[in-house]
């Protein structure tokens, strides 16, 4: 069986948790050099030490993807260990959970802003140099919320909004560098990010509205990541309702808004 990613050196930020983690072990069993990223070492290194046991090469490297100090760290302590950098995985981000017209406290729209968007900005800026020596890939780890917009995401599909029009930009400007740029766009996955999520008044929820168990597991979205990636797709939508979607914004806008409710409504 082919493997695109054997000896790559592959970055993955929030690597600690949810798809990231998933990610890292599923790309792990090519036996690539992976670099992981998130705040939380012990978590990292656990999942570091799980990923080793499947034939990877782990860095574990404390990363705060909204300072571009540390951002930079990454990069440069990846290059120092592996002398060269052939993928970036942008996975880290967080949630809102909220009515814009319920929100009393506006500060996690800058935190979403600041992990979601910058998050994703900052690594790409310093990883880029060495990405375009190795004619690599960039994948940004996105979502429908960030081609449709969705109730009670106001904050989330804005930042998700605003990574797609990135990638999508950057990728133009990287034609003929050999560089390509994957977006990826899940639908609800098992993850903890909806209990994390930012409420109304900024604190986290604690509880998930979706009905976890009766969506896309991690690792299942992990499989479809990894062979998108191998693919060097553009984009790629995972779901068919998400595709469908797509089509009938154009002819039936109205409709996919009802489509969006429903699906949080009914949490799947």
């Amino acid at each position: 069986m082919a493997a695109p990613y054997e000896g790559k050196v592959v970055v993955v930020t929030g690597a600690s948790q949810g798809i990231g983690r998933a990610l890292v072990l599923e790309l792990a069993a090519q036996r690539p050099r992976l670099v992981l990223a998130a705040r939380d070492e012990q978590a990292l290194a656990a999942v570091a030490a799980a990923a080793t046991a499947r034939g990877a090469t782990t860095l574990v490297v404390p990363t705060d993807v909204t300072s571009e100090t540390s951002c930079r760290a990454l990069v440069e302590r990846t290059v120092e260990r592996f002398s060269r950098l052939d993928v970036l995985v942008n996975n880290a981000g967080v949630g809102m959970l909220a009515r814009f017209d319920a929100v009393t406290d506006l500060r996690p729209y800058e935190q979403l802003m600041r992990v979601n968007y910058l998050g994703s900005v900052y690594p790409t800026y310093h990883a880029l140099p060495h990405l375009k020596a190795t004619r690599g890939q960039i994948v940004a780890i996105s979502s429908l919320a960030g081609l449709n917009g969705v109730p009670l995401r106001t904050a989330y599909a804005a930042t998700k909004h605003a990574q797609i029009g990135f990638f999508d930009s950057l990728r133009i400007e990287l034609r003929g560098t050999g560089v390509d740029v994957t977006v990826v766009c899940p639908y609800f996955v098992q993850s903890e990010i909806r209990r994390r999520s930012a409420g109304p008044d900024g604190r986290t929820v604690g509880a998930s509205p979706v009905h976890e168990g009766e969506v896309m597991t991690a690792e299942e979205c992990a499989r479809r990541t990894v062979r998108a990636m191998a693919r060097r797709e553009r984009l790629h939508v995972m779901t068919v309702k998400g595709k469908l979607g797509r089509w009938a914004k154009l002819l039936a806008p109205g409709l996919v808004d009802r489509m969006a409710e429903a699906a949080v409504r009914k949490g799947k």
